[in-house]
């Protein structure tokens, strides 16, 4: 992994399932050249992994509190996470929304 790489585990409260959030972090990760993945929790939370370049991850991190205009961020936990967080999609293969778990 290059050092100038970040990866991060955000998960995302509120109103946040069925307004669109997901396919809005695809667009704006594709947009800040972040790969990962997205998904629903079954308890109503977004769950993301982020991987990229510290300023667009910290970016998309700060903009997932707006989300798309029907979304309501009630709160986000950031973590720092490691490549196996990734291992759904593979580092620099897209980002991509996944199964909900």
């Amino acid at each position: 992994m290059n050092v100038r790489q970040q990866i991060v585990r955000a998960t995302i409260r509120g109103r946040v399932q069925g307004v669109g959030y997901r396919a809005w972090v695809v667009r704006e990760a594709e947009r800040r050249g972040v790969t990962g993945w997205v998904r629903n929790r079954s308890n109503g939370d977004v769950e993301a992994v982020f991987f990229g370049e510290p300023e667009a991850v910290e970016a998309l991190c700060a903009a997932c509190w707006r989300g798309p205009p029907l979304a309501r961020v009630e709160g986000i936990d950031v973590v720092a996470a490691d490549e196996a967080a990734v291992g759904e999609t593979g580092m620099g293969s897209g980002f991509r929304q996944i199964a909900t778990l």
